[in-house]
C-alpha cells in the first residue's frame, strides 16, 4: 500500500512545508558450562530476595559488534527556527549524540546548498549550512549531510564538497544522494521532488554513479550513500513499468563498487500507530536489516562488509498522534539498541524538532503528536507545548542509551523471558558490563532475576540509572536498590546498571587480545572456511556459534583459519571467534560474522525459485523443479522454511499447499505425470505469498526429502 506522509507546519511556516522525515577458562569445553550464577544481592541491610517474574541472561562472549561515534544521531531541518539555538549543543552533547542529518528529509530533493533555498518550501532564518556546521562541532557530531538529487546535479553536489571539505575544512564524510527517491510517483505515490525525466531506479543507479564520481573527485575520503526500501516496506517488491526488478534489486547491481554505505528508513506504522504496537513490530526490525545485508550480500559478494548500513530516519509513526509521551520514550531507546545491535552504525531520530500536531492524552500526560525530540514551543488551538527546546520522552529514551555504552564499546547478547521487558547489553572498554532494561507494561512492575555468562561481577553494588514516572531527568538511583543477581523495573520504566568484574576475571585478566573479525573465505553446503586477523598473547583460538544468548563451541585451532564441517545446507550463522592465552584466559570476543551455506552441486534435483511481483505485504512467486537422477519420480513432495517469521502461502496453483509455523509442504496435483530422469521434464506451480516484514526467499528445497541445488 502507498506510504503516509509525514506533514508538518512548525511555526511560522508556509503551507508547502513537508517535514520529513568470558570468564577464565582453563579449556574449551568451559565453554558448554552452564550459566555462572550471579552474584549475592549487595544492599546496604540484608533482605530476601523477591520471587522473579522475568530472567535476563547477558553472554558477553557473543558480540553483537561495536558502537560507532555515530551510533545515536538525529534529523536537523533548515525550516526549524531553533534547530541551531544554544540549548540544543548542550541536550545533544548530554545524549552523546554522534551524528546530525542536514537539510531535512524531503526537503534535501529542493534544497541548494550555496544559495540557501528550497523553493516551493519555508527556510527559517539562521539554518544555513555555516550555522548548523556550529552546532554540528559544538556538539562533537558528525555530519550527515544529504546532496539534492531532485532539483539538483552532481557539480552541485561536488560544489558542496569542495566548500564544506577544501574551503572550510570541516572534514564531512557522510553523504547520501537524495532522501526517499522511491516517493517520485514512479510506483504511484509520491512525495519526494524529483526533476528528472526517467524516474526509475535504473536512472537513480546511473545519477549515483556520476554523483560519486563528481564528488569523489574533490575529496575521495568522503563516504557515498544510497537510498534503499526497507525490505517489508512500500515500495519494496513492487516492479514498476518497463523496470526488471524492484528497486533494491535494482539500484544495488549498479552502485555497490562506488558506493560506502546505504539508508534506509523505517516508521513502525501510520498515524494511528500507538507506541505499544511500534515496540511490538521492533520485533520484525532485526529480519529486516538482515535482509538488507542480504542484498549487499548478494551484489557485493567478499566486498559487502565494506558497504554499512544507516537507518537515517525512525520514529514510532508517520505522524499525527502519540508522539512525545512516555511509551515513545520506550520506544526510542528499544529502537536504538536493536538497530544497533543487527548492524547499523546510526540512527537518526525524526526529528530534533518538528512541530505541534494531534493533541492527545497518553498515561496521564498531553501528548502534542510532537514528532521532535525537543519541543518546538507551538500550539494548537489552545494547547500549546512547552518552551522551546524542552525534551520530551523520546530524548530521554535516546540519552538512556548513552547510559548503556559509547563508541568503542561492545554490544553483546541479551535475552528476555517477558514479552514485554527488553534487554540489551554493552562490554565497556574497561571491563564493566552495563545493562539496559526496558519495561513496557504500564501497570506491571517486573522483578528480574539476571545470569551471566562470561561475566562474574564483582561484590560492588552495581550504579543504577533510572527513567521511570515521577523522573524529570534520568536519575541515579540510590545503593541498595538492585544487585548483580536482581532488580526490578518500575511499570512504564528504564533502568540501566553497571557492574564491575570480579578482580581476575574477564578480558582485561587475559594475555590475549581480541582477535579480528572473520571473514567468510568459502562457503559450500555443509562447510565453511573462516580466516581472522590474529591477536597478540593468543594460544589457540575458539569459534563460537551464537543462538540468541547462548553460544556453543564450533571451531577450535591453533592457527587464524578453520573449516567448519557438517553444517545443514541452506543454514545461517552467526559466530565469533576467541582468543585463549597459553593459561587458557579468554579474551574478548571478535565483532560476528553471520554466513549461510549453500546447496549441493551435486543434487539430484534442481529448483529455481522467482519472486514475480511483490506489493510491500504480499508477493506472487513461481517455483520450477527439475529431477536430475536416473529415474523418474511419480507423486512428488516439495518442502521449504522460511527464513523468517511472518510469510506464509494465501492461495497457490497447480499443487497443493499446506504450511505449519515456518514450513511449507507442497504435493503434487492430482493426475501430475512422472518428472522424467536427467532433467528431461519440469514441474512449475505457484503461490501468492502474505509477509509481516521483510520478503526473503527460502535457502533450501527437499524434494521428497533430497535437498536439491538452488538456482
Amino acid at each position: 500500500m502507498p506510504p503516509l506522509l509525514r506533514h508538518r507546519r512548525p511555526a511560522g511556516a508556509g503551507p508547502h512545508l513537508l517535514a520529513r522525515t568470558a570468564t577464565a577458562l582453563a579449556g574449551a569445553l568451559a565453554l558448554l558450562a552452564p550459566v555462572a550464577a550471579a552474584g549475592p544481592a549487595f544492599a546496604t541491610e540484608p533482605r530476601t530476595a523477591a520471587v522473579a517474574d522475568v530472567e535476563v541472561r547477558v553472554n558477553t562472549q557473543a558480540a553483537l559488534g561495536r558502537l560507532s561515534g555515530t551510533a545515536r544521531g538525529v534529523n536537523t531541518a533548515i525550516w526549524d527556527s531553533h534547530m541551531n539555538d544554544p540549548e540544543v549543543v548542550g541536550l545533544m552533547k548530554e545524549a552523546d549524540v554522534g551524528a546530525m542529518r542536514y537539510p531535512g528529509g524531503s526537503y534535501a530533493d529542493i534544497y541548494h546548498w550555496e544559495t540557501h533555498t528550497a523553493p516551493g518550501g519555508y527556510v527559517a532564518p539562521g539554518t544555513g549550512f555555516d550555522a548548523f556546521m556550529g552546532t554540528v562541532r559544538a556538539t562533537g557530531a558528525q555530519p550527515i549531510l544529504i546532496a539534492n538529487y531532485g532539483s539538483g546535479t552532481p557539480e552541485e553536489a561536488a560544489g558542496w564538497v569542495r566548500y564544506a571539505n577544501v574551503t572550510k575544512d570541516y572534514h564531512a564524510k557522510y553523504w547520501e544522494i537524495g532522501n526517499e527517491i522511491y516517493g517520485n510517483g514512479h510506483y504511484g505515490s509520491g512525495w519526494e521532488h524529483d526533476d528528472h525525466e526517467d524516474k526509475s531506479p535504473q536512472e537513480y543507479a546511473r545519477e549515483v554513479r556520476a554523483y560519486a564520481t563528481a564528488m569523489k573527485a574533490v575529496d575521495p575520503t568522503i563516504k557515498i550513500g544510497a537510498v534503499l526500501t526497507m525490505p517489508g516496506n512500500w515500495p519494496d517488491g513492487v516492479v514498476g513499468q518497463g523496470d526488471s526488478g524492484d528497486w533494491n534489486n535494482t539500484v544495488l547491481p549498479e552502485v555497490t563498487d562506488v558506493i560506502d554505505f546505504v539508508s534506509v528508513h523505517w516508521y513502525a506504522g501510520g498515524a494511528d500507530t500507538t507506541a505499544q504496537d511500534a515496540t511490538a513490530r521492533l520485533a520484525g526490525l532485526p529480519g529486516e536489516l538482515r535482509e538488507v545485508r542480504n542484498q549487499l550480500d548478494r551484489y557485493a559478494g567478499a566486498d559487502s562488509p565494506r558497504i554499512g548500513i544507516a537507518l537515517t530516519e525512525i520514529n514510532t509513526n508517520t505522524g499525527g498522534a502519540r508522539l512525545t509521551a512516555r511509551p515513545n520514550g520506550l520506544f526510542a531507546a528499544d529502537a536504538f539498541m536493536t538497530a544497533l545491535e543487527n548492524g547499523v552504525f546510526t540512527v537518526d531520530w525524526w526529528n530534533t524538532h518538528n512541530g505541534v500536531d494531534r493533541i492527545t492524552t497518553v498515561d496521564g500526560e498531553t501528548d502534542y503528536g510532537d514528532m521532535g525530540m525537543l519541543s518546538s514551543g507551538g500550539c494548537s488551538g489552545d494547547v500549546c507545548e512547552p518552551a522551546p527546546n524542552t525534551p520530551f520522552h523520546p530524548y530521554y529514551g535516546m540519552k538512556m542509551t548513552g547510559e548503556l555504552g559509547t563508541a568503542g564499546d561492545t554490544m553483546v547478547a541479551a535475552a528476555s523471558s517477558g514479552q514485554d521487558l527488553s534487554a540489551h547489553a554493552v562490554q565497556r572498554r574497561d571491563g564493566r558490563l552495563s545493562l539496559l532494561l526496558i519495561n513496557k507494561n504500564p501497570e506491571t512492575a517486573h522483578t528480574v532475576d539476571l545470569a551471566y555468562a562470561g561475566f562474574t561481577p564483582s561484590a560492588d553494588a552495581p550504579r543504577v540509572s533510572r527513567y521511570a514516572r515521577g523522573d524529570s531527568d534520568i536519575t541515579q538511583v540510590a545503593d541498595g536498590e538492585a544487585s548483580a543477581a536482581q532488580v526490578t523495573v518500575p511499570p512504564y520504566g528504564m533502568l540501566t546498571l553497571t557492574l564491575t568484574p570480579r578482580a581476575g576475571t574477564g578480558p582485561g585478566a587475559s594475555a590475549a587480545g581480541a582477535p579480528g573479525t572473520p571473514r567468510l573465505e568459502a562457503v559450500a553446503d555443509t562447510t565453511a572456511r573462516l580466516t581472522w586477523q590474529g591477536a597478540t598473547g593468543a594460544a589457540r583460538y575458539l569459534v563460537q556459534e551464537r543462538d540468541g544468548a547462548h553460544t556453543h563451541l564450533v571451531g577450535e585451532t591453533s592457527g587464524t583459519s578453520v573449516t567448519l564441517r557438517n553444517l545443514p545446507p541452506g543454514s545461517t550463522h552467526t559466530v565469533n571467534v576467541l582468543a585463549a592465552d597459553a593459561s587458557g584466559r579468554l579474551s574478548a570476543p571478535s565483532d560476528p560474522l553471520t554466513f549461510t551455506t549453500g546447496t549441493p552441486s551435486d543434487a539430484p534435483c534442481a529448483v529455481t525459485y522467482h519472486r514475480d511481483t511483490g506489493w510491500g505485504d504480499g508477493f506472487v512467486a513461481t517455483v520450477t523443479v527439475r529431477n536430475l537422477s536416473d529415474t523418474p519420480i511419480t507423486g512428488w513432495t516439495m518442502d521449504w522454511d522460511w527464513p523468517t517469521e511472518g510469510q506464509s502461502v494465501s492461495s497457490g496453483w497447480n499443487a497443493t499447499f499446506h504450511q505449519t509455523g515456518r514450513h511449507v509442504r507442497v504435493t503434487a496435483p492430482e493426475g501430475a505425470g512422472p518428472l522424467a530422469p536427467a532433467g528431461g521434464s519440469t514441474a512449475a506451480f505457484g503461490f501468492v505469498g502474505a509477509n509481516d516484514g521483510p520478503t526473503t526467499d527460502p535457502t533450501v528445497f527437499r524434494l521428497n526429502g533430497a535437498v536439491c541445488s538452488s538456482g
